[in-house]
């Protein structure tokens, strides 16, 4: 197994080579947001997503968890799909879009989602009402992989405001995550706007301390 830092720090360098690469039109996130685009109307999709938000506690040991807290959001696949939402990486969004010069001077930093599918690109975003092409999160919050929309959001006069990027994202076999939660890995908590977009949790990762959420 790779060192932490060493692991990070490849991961690092094969983010900025993944430059305005976003998912392939058979991810989870598109097939979700096409099936709730073509219910009948007045109806609602059979299985609605719903989230929870899962801070991991002292006893995670998997590098790639130890420290997190992770937006899960059920019904998007066959088993849970989640974005770590409190590991920024240290490569910003100017350096990651560098053809949008208009966003030259955005520092905000892109975020690590998860080992799984590390060349892929996902966004949470806030907004009152749901676009075609995402998927509700929560209230208020959505997530997408839509190239077109992300291009959208960053042409806004405030293009970071309610919006963050992740590379690849946390998955789980069928019954493990219930499993992880159930042995005492995870500590439950609501998943809302205020708790995804935290300003707290923008901090070096994983840290010593980041567990301490968890206990």
């Amino acid at each position: 197994m790779l060192r932490v830092k060493g692991a990070f720090r490849i991961r690092c360098h094969l983010a900025a080579a993944l430059i305005a690469v976003l998912l392939l039109p058979s991810s989870p996130l598109t097939a979700a947001a096409a099936d709730a685009r073509h219910s009948p109307p007045g109806h609602s999709p059979a299985k609605p997503v719903t989230a929870i938000l899962l801070v991991a506690r002292r006893v995670v040991s998997d590098p790639n968890f130890g420290g997190s807290i992770v937006v899960v959001m059920n019904n998007l696949g066959p088993a849970p799909i989640g974005i770590i939402v409190n590991r920024p990486m240290p490569l910003s969004v100017s350096r990651f879009f560098p053809k949008l010069k208009r966003l030259a001077h955005v520092y905000t930093r892109v975020y690590y989602g998860g080992p799984v599918e590390f060349g892929t690109v996902w966004y949470l975003f806030r907004a009152k009402a749901a676009p075609a092409s995402a998927v509700r999160v929560c209230d208020g919050v959505y997530v997408s992989s839509d190239r077109k929309l992300l291009l959208e959001l960053l042409r806004r006069k405030r293009p970071m405001q309610g919006l963050r990027i992740f590379v690849g994202h946390a998955g789980w076999a069928p019954g493990q995550l219930q499993a992880e939660i159930e042995g005492g890995a995870w500590s439950p908590r609501r998943a809302d706007a205020r708790s995804i977009f935290d300003p707290k949790p923008l901090r070096s990762w994983p840290s010593p301390q980041g567990s301490k959420r968890g206990t």
